[in-house]
């Protein structure tokens, strides 16, 4: 792979996709701002990017705040001009048998949406004055069609979606590249707490790989597995009624409750969903 990012800023790094994408990337004369929730684990990433020869910075945030998030992208830039941005950052809840909770919704799109925009908006600033820069959006599959077993994750996923479709067409002529990135299911934090058939299942070095080659191509929309799309594809032909029944039969998530629970159980190997 040609050195086409000198300097790369991912958030939930921690773990999944940013943590694959972070060690994918890692290489000397690549600069890595990586960020995620857990120290732990994080640090984990950093180190194995630093064998990789790459100069890592790891810190430890929460992309919710606004303000920390400003200064850190800035604080960022500052030590190299960002060439990349993936907002990766996400969360993720089931309903379970209790359903969602007002404060669980609130929380997961004050992480998937308005993280990402705390993310971004401060690196417009600089990349538009430069002429140049390249912002990927952590999507996923499920932002297609509202679920039962997730309605919040896919509203969110669905927002991220949106926004950058029309944001890639309105800073374009600032010569910033924006790209969606809409995986199914991918092993990571998130995954490791279901408990049902998840089709398709990647491994996260393997996803990484792809949206590699697609943030390379500047791809507007970089979907897979290939499989998963011809699915979402005959789904949105279908008629109403029919994905309703079809929708009604997908297995719910666990909820937080149960999630904790299962974590208790001494046979247990789930973990946390949040990356």
């Amino acid at each position: 792979m040609s050195l086409q990012y000198h300097a790369i800023l991912i958030t939930g790094a921690s773990s999944g996709i940013g943590a694959a994408l972070a060690r994918h990337y890692a290489r000397t004369g690549v600069t890595l701002f990586i960020s995620g929730r857990d120290q732990t684990r994080l640090k984990l990433v950093e180190n194995e990017c630093r064998a990789a020869g790459a100069n890592v910075f790891a810190d430890v945030l929460d992309v919710t705040e606004r303000e920390t998030m400003a200064e850190y992208v800035t604080k960022c830039d500052q030590i190299t001009p960002l060439s990349l941005i993936v907002a990766n950052a996400g969360i993720s809840a089931g309903t379970g048998s209790e359903g969602e909770d007002p404060d669980q919704v609130r929380d997961i799109f004050a992480t998937n949406v308005a993280g990402v925009l705390n993310t971004i908006d401060p690196a417009l600033v600089f990349m538009s004055g430069r002429g140049h820069g390249q912002i990927a959006l952590v999507s996923s599959q499920a932002s297609w069609r509202g679920l039962p077993s997730a309605p919040a994750y896919c509203a969110s996923k669905a927002a991220v979606r949106t926004y950058g479709e029309g944001l890639r067409g309105a800073l374009a002529p600032f010569g910033i590249k924006v790209n969606v990135i809409c995986p199914g299911f991918v092993k990571s934090r998130i995954t490791d707490a279901n408990d049902f058939p998840m089709p398709f299942f990647m491994q996260a070095d393997k996803a990484a790989i792809k949206i590699d080659k697609g943030l390379s191509k500047n791809k507007g929309m970089i979907a897979f597995p290939w499989q998963m799309n011809i699915l979402i594809g005959v789904l949105k032909m279908m008629p109403q009624s029919i994905l309703d029944l079809a929708a009604s039969r997908i297995p719910r998530k666990a909820s937080k409750t149960e999630i904790r629970q299962r974590l208790a159980s001494p046979n247990s190997q789930q973990s946390q969903q949040r990356q």
